[in-house]
């Protein structure tokens, strides 16, 4: 199941959604409108996902791996200079 991270609508909230909260949810619940705690509004908000390799993260996230699932890769190498290191696209970036 996956964790959605709530925060509250209107400041200050309870001392639970002021800051934030995560809730495990169906990904097929509907969002949180209240604080279960002091039942104030709360929103979802957006968090990047974890990406899981079930101890093997280093051959999950290796370039070769990236590439054949589709991801472009860079590596900075310069103030505002990357190199692409896996997958398709421009060979480097400047910014």
């Amino acid at each position: 199941m996956p964790i959605f991270e709530y925060v509250s609508s209107e400041p200050p909230g309870c001392e639970h959604c002021r800051g934030g909260f995560e809730e495990i949810q169906s990904i097929k619940d509907d969002a949180l409108t209240h604080c279960p705690k002091c039942q104030g509004p709360v929103h979802r908000v957006l968090s990047a996902p974890t990406i899981h390799g079930a101890g093997r993260s280093a051959e999950v996230l290796s370039n070769k791996n990236l590439a054949e699932k589709g991801f472009t890769k860079y590596v900075k190498s310069g103030d505002g200079y990357y190199e692409k290191a896996a997958g398709k696209g421009p060979d480097a970036i400047k910014r």
